[in-house]
């Protein structure tokens, strides 16, 4: 599951995704590794991760990661392979959600690809060479299904009716993820694999004395979204960067304080990211190594258990959970067994965010 960053070129993207790229902006601990020049696994900060590390004092702490790329910049004509545009669509393709990066600062130093600030533009100028994209893509599928329509078949027919809604939409300059669907017709919009129904993240990029509050711009943005069943960070790229820069948790602390901030914009962004996935935490506490793994909501125990290793779910037998708050509340797996709040489940049960699991399992 990785989440693509696009925007225009000078918005300051590469800069968001350098900043990601730097532990130090994240946490006092873990390291960040690249695996290409624009894939970065990034940790998720999770206050709940330390409080088991004081609790329990294992030998190594591993917190949840997230992937993020850096998507080339779009230009006009991108639908129709102007510029990077077809290595940029199919970069947005293979990721599952979208952070998009808006412009809100000025600054006569760093050119604007149109020569001025407007973030609203900016957002139309990639929802409009995504929507033509996906306008393609409906029309070529309603061109295969027509046919089976008309002769009546009944899953044929849903579908014909589904894509025409969206092309409606689209034509209109309505991006996917803004209609209205049924749970059933979801399941079925999945199959399009249409770029704006992915999940999207707006970063309104603002200079430092923005960082806090906001400014025009970002109201703007606010306004032009509302409707679109999005989430809006605002986040002061440069000064995130300088953060990152500061050699000790101390001195970053003490920058974030002078700022009116609790903690880095990257942190907020991170999580939001992980969200924006529809992930979330599960953990292990053991002497050895506390960790937090990564599963989607929904996710059973048992596919849970898989994702420490194939056989923890082939060989599943029962899971012994403890909520987070009662591990804190007791301080220890012992203390808890003994308050009776461990809990043995089966199968279908569905994991929540914070469960502490041990798995019982016979390969």
């Amino acid at each position: 599951m990785k989440a693509g960053i696009v925007g225009l070129p000078n918005v300051g993207k590469s800069t968001l995704f350098n900043c990601l790229s730097n532990a130090k902006a994240q946490s006092a601990n873990f390291p960040f590794c690249t695996i290409e020049p624009n894939l970065g696994v990034v940790n998720v900060p999770d206050n709940r991760l330390q409080k088991l590390e004081e609790l329990v004092n294992p030998e190594r702490v591993l917190p949840a990661t997230v992937e993020i790329v850096d998507i080339a910049g779009l230009v006009r004509g991108a639908s129709k392979g102007e510029g990077l545009g077809n290595q940029f669509l199919s970069n947005i393709r293979e990721c599952n959600a979208i952070i998009h990066v808006l412009r809100c600062f000025d600054n006569d130093n760093i050119v604007h690809v149109d020569g001025k600030i407007n973030p609203v533009s900016d957002k139309e100028t990639i929802d409009i060479e995504l929507q033509l994209k996906d306008l393609e893509t409906v029309e070529k599928r309603l061109d295969k299904v027509n046919r089976a329509a008309k002769s009546g078949d009944k899953d044929a027919i849903k579908e014909k009716s589904l894509l025409e809604r969206f092309k409606e939409a689209l034509e209109s300059g309505i991006s996917a993820r803004a209609v209205e669907l049924s749970d059933e017709e979801e399941e079925l919009a999945k199959g399009f694999q249409l770029l704006t129904a992915k999940p999207i993240l707006y970063v309104c990029n603002v200079d430092e004395g923005a960082a806090k509050d906001g400014n025009d711009y970002v109201e703007q943005v606010k306004e032009a979204v509302k409707d679109e069943n999005a989430e809006i960070i605002v986040l002061a790229v440069a000064t995130e960067a300088d953060i990152a820069e500061l050699e000790t948790y101390e001195e970053r602390e003490m920058f974030l304080d002078d700022l009116g901030l609790e903690e880095p914009g990257v942190s907020k962004l991170i999580r939001a990211a992980y969200k924006l996935l529809d992930l979330q935490t599960y953990f292990t506490a053991g002497v050895k190594e506390v960790r937090a793994w990564t599963v989607p909501v929904g996710a059973t125990a048992p596919q849970a258990a898989g994702v420490i290793h194939t056989d923890f779910e082939k060989g599943f037998i029962r899971a012994e959970v403890i909520g987070y708050n009662d591990y804190v509340e007791y301080g220890s797996e012992s203390k808890v067994k003994e308050a009776g709040k461990m809990r043995v489940e089966g199968k279908e049960y569905i994991v929540k965010d914070g469960d502490v699991m041990h798995f019982r399992f016979n390969v």
